[in-house]
């Protein structure tokens, strides 16, 4: 009789001088980290105890953090000046590419997670199945494919419309068959849609509330595209279970956030993932419209927090030069102004990033039984989050990303 025998990877042991877990709490100082495959085993302070045989890494004066959660992304835009031109001049299969290579940059630079929240042809849910089949230098991604919008209403060149209680519920099920991770929903208009007005909202409650009931007898859950005041209001009255920018806008300046609208906000748990980070190079601009209009976001988004909301950063990433698909690391130390410190805003965009996309339970953190998505920087981001830009390695699944890290500060 012939025995087949398999060696078994050796684990991996991360040494640094110091770790942050992704819950916000101190660091903890000279932490060891195991890996046994794709998932952590163990995390411990100083050498005592490491198994024999493994492969060590030692990152000295380095911190250990998880890898970052973007709760909003759209792979299929390029981060170019004409995002939506440009999908359209690709054909699905080069539309594809270009998404896993947007992937790969998001990865390489520290964000390990992506919500995927609008693509076309559902092409989101491929870039899903390639990382979960084993392609670590993709980064997890949760996706939600072709977005629910009005006809001719804001990003209806991605593919499909509906309205009317009919259709929307027909669409919620449509999504759910292909196996979508979230519906999106386009509560009110948008930037990159000629006609579409972001301050005018596109749906009313009924209609809004029909989704979400559809969505969650489905088991699945419901984000809304939201930025004029009587979108966000419609929203939460309808029962979403997040809201995307929230950003309050007018025609022309930003609303205050209506009295009461915060405390129904919390209390139902409703999570807010605000649109911050940029990355600003020599020639590129912020558009006029979102930069006279970033003091009053500001106001607002410290508002939601003093409030004790549960925000998070979906950076939009991928709709703009400023945004390429990394640009979460940008959004940490952007933060600032709306009262977070380093750990606070660290937490936002791991652990509680991963919670309100359905990961809590093996995303965001850095301890045993979370899946090895880590990344060391040089320095400690919690007293300096700009830190997080001084990448020395990414982990993806318990493999390292090849390559430089991507990006620059």
């Amino acid at each position: 009789m012939t025995t087949h025998t398999h060696s078994r990877p050796r684990l991996l042991v991360l040494r640094a001088g110091h770790l942050f877990d992704g819950g916000g709490g101190p660091l903890l100082a000279a932490p060891s980290v195991v890996v046994d495959g794709g998932r952590i085993v163990s995390v411990t302070r100083g050498p005592a105890g490491l198994p024999d045989g493994a492969d060590i890494v030692d990152l000295p004066g380095a911190t250990l953090l998880p890898g970052l959660v973007d709760t909003h992304v759209h792979l299929a835009f390029d981060a170019s000046a004409q995002p939506v031109t440009r999908l359209a001049e690709r054909d699905d299969a080069a539309a594809y590419e270009a998404m896993c290579a947007a992937a790969r940059s998001a990865a390489a630079g520290g964000v390990t997670t992506v919500q995927d929240l609008g693509d076309r042809g559902y092409l989101a849910l491929r870039v899903r199945a390639a990382a979960r089949d084993g392609d670590h230098t993709l980064p997890e991604v949760v996706a939600a494919g072709v977005p629910i919008t009005t006809p001719g209403g804001h990003c209806h060149f991605l593919g499909e419309t509906a309205a009317g209680a009919a259709d929307l519920r027909a669409a919620v099920r449509a999504r759910a068959d292909r196996g979508v991770d979230v519906i999106k929903i386009m509560a009110s208009g948008g930037h990159m849609t000629p006609g579409s007005r972001p301050e005018v909202a596109q749906y009313s409650v009924d209609e809004l509330r029909v989704v979400a009931e559809e969505a969650h007898r489905l088991g699945l859950r419901v984000t809304a595209h939201a930025h004029g005041t009587s979108a966000v209001v419609a929203a939460v009255q309808a029962g979403v279970d997040s809201i995307e920018h929230a950003t309050f806008m007018t025609a022309d300046a930003v609303d205050e956030i209506p009295a009461g609208l915060l405390d129904v906000i919390v209390s139902r748990g409703i999570a807010l993932s605000l649109t911050f980070g940029t990355r600003v190079l020599d020639g590129q601009t912020v558009p006029p419209s979102i930069a006279t209009r970033m003091p009053g976001f500001t106001a607002n988004a410290g508002r939601m927090r003093a409030a004790g909301a549960r925000i998070v950063i979906g950076t939009d990433a991928g709709i703009a030069p400023v945004k390429p698909h990394f640009v979460l690391r940008h959004a940490v130390p952007q933060l600032a102004p709306l009262g977070m410190g380093g750990a606070e805003a660290l937490h936002a965009v791991t652990a509680r990033a991963a919670d309100v996309i359905g990961l809590g339970h093996r995303k965001g953190r850095l301890a045993a039984g979370y899946d090895a998505d880590i990344l060391a920087v040089s320095g400690n981001p919690v007293a300096e989050p700009a830190a997080v830009h001084r990448l020395l390695a990414v982990y993806v699944r318990g493999k390292r990303v090849p390559g430089p890290p991507a990006g620059s500060c």
